[in-house]
């Protein structure tokens, strides 16, 4: 907790013991008070109670600690690609991704004066890839930090009239700073994907359409890859996210995360995963869950 900075605390002490009294209903998040992801926790559980925690891995402890019944967690943005490496923490974790949510992100500049020379802006990498053309132009220097709102409060307790932080809107009037500019993100189709992360996986309801995510690591043999995604193919199964990742030192074991639309449970996908399973060392589902938006485009 004591990472944050000073004058982001009061309030972080405040909603850490907030959750702590109702830990089934606390949902943690990465980041201050007044970043993105306390904005998607507000946005998917009205009725939760928000907890920030500075890191990824926080968030997650506190879930597999109990002390938040949730996490919600960024893994993807429609402008600067992956953002949590989920496929490394949620493994390990034993926790299970149980639902998603998109939330439509937009950046403010801020500072302590509206009139400020702005040389610099503090943010989270991901926020400062989002604007990148925007900082580009006018020739701000890009400085990553934790997160955005955090950003922000840094920004606010430190005295350097040139410095400015990248941050919802929001964030600037919990800490004291003037907006400079708003919705400077590069397109406005700025999307965020979140995931909700809880300790026992749930199975959505069958009257709509689902997700099931995955990782797989397989064969070093030749082909084996594309023996394993044929095993999508000949089943009809639609397959809308692959990414991978190197496994250890070796650079000879590769890792992938997936994700099928569809459950466990159909035939189709049954036999998917039966067929992907003979050519790989290891499968492991991370969790199945309602589609918060379609993926099958018609027409």
């Amino acid at each position: 907790m004591d990472s944050f900075p000073k004058n982001a605390l009061g309030m972080v002490r405040k909603m850490t013991e907030k959750g702590a009294e109702k830990p089934a209903q606390a949902i943690a998040f990465q980041g201050a008070p007044g970043a993105n992801s306390h904005l998607a926790a507000l946005d998917y559980a009205p009725d939760g109670l928000p907890v920030p925690c500075f890191a990824f891995e926080d968030a997650i402890d506190a879930v597999k600690h109990g002390t938040a019944g949730s996490a919600i967690i960024p893994i993807e943005n429609s402008l600067n690609g992956r953002v949590a490496d989920i496929h490394f923490l949620l493994p390990e974790s034993g926790l299970h991704i149980v639902d998603e949510y998109f939330m439509q992100i937009s950046h403010c500049l801020m500072a302590r004066s509206a009139d400020a020379e702005i040389r610099t802006a503090m943010s989270h990498p991901q926020a400062l890839g989002q604007c990148r053309h925007y900082l580009r132009k006018r020739g701000i220097i890009p400085v990553a930090y934790a997160d955005t709102a955090a950003a922000a409060a840094f920004v606010a307790q430190q005295d350097d009239p040139h410095a400015a932080a990248i941050a919802p809107r929001l964030a600037a009037q919990i800490y004291g700073l003037q907006p400079i500019a708003d919705a400077i993100e590069d397109a406005p189709h700025n999307i965020t994907r979140f995931v909700v992360l809880a300790p026992e996986a749930a199975m959505p309801e069958p009257n709509g359409p689902v997700m099931t995510t995955f990782i797989f690591e397989v064969k070093n043999i030749p082909a084996a890859l594309y023996k394993a995604l044929g095993s999508f193919a000949t089943n009809g199964v639609n397959m809308t996210k692959l990414e991978s990742y190197q496994k250890g030192s070796s650079f000879a074991a590769t890792e992938f995360f997936a994700d099928i639309e569809g459950a466990p449970g159909d035939p189709a996908i049954d036999r998917a995963l039966a067929e992907l399973g003979y050519h790989c060392n290891n499968v492991r589902i991370l969790g199945t869950y309602r589609q918060a938006r379609p993926r099958t485009v018609v027409g």
